[in-house]
C-alpha cells in the first residue's frame, strides 16, 4: 500500500519513465542491480521508490530507499533528483544536470 494515491505516483511514475530512462537504469545499477540493462519505475512510498529492472533478461522488483524524508509530492521529486546524484557519483558517471 503507498502513502501516496494513485493519481501522483502515476504523474511520477509516468514522468520518470517518459523522460528519464537512463536516470532509473542509473538509480538501479547504483543501489540495487549493477548488472540491470533496463529500469523502469512502478511506484513509490514514504520510504522508497520502486524499480523494475531487467537483468539478463529477467525482470526484478527492487525498491531503493530515499536518501532523505519523503512527505509530499514536492519531496518526491527533491529525493528523486539527489537518488540521481548519488547514484552519478556512486557510478562514477557525470549526471544530466537536474
Amino acid at each position: 500500500m503507498s502513502d501516496f494515491d494513485d493519481a501522483v505516483i502515476a504523474a511520477v511514475t509516468g514522468h520518470m519513465n517518459g523522460d528519464h530512462a537512463t536516470d532509473n537504469l542509473a538509480i538501479v545499477r547504483a543501489f540495487a542491480e549493477p548488472d540491470a540493462t533496463a529500469a523502469r519505475m512502478t511506484g513509490l512510498d514514504t520510504t522508497a521508490g520502486e524499480w523494475v529492472a531487467t537483468v539478463d533478461g529477467t525482470e526484478r522488483p527492487v525498491r531503493v530507499p530515499w536518501l532523505g524524508p519523503v512527505t509530499d509530492r514536492g519531496s518526491i521529486r527533491t529525493e528523486v533528483v539527489a537518488l540521481y546524484h548519488a547514484a552519478c557519483e556512486r557510478l562514477g558517471i557525470e549526471s544530466g544536470g537536474h
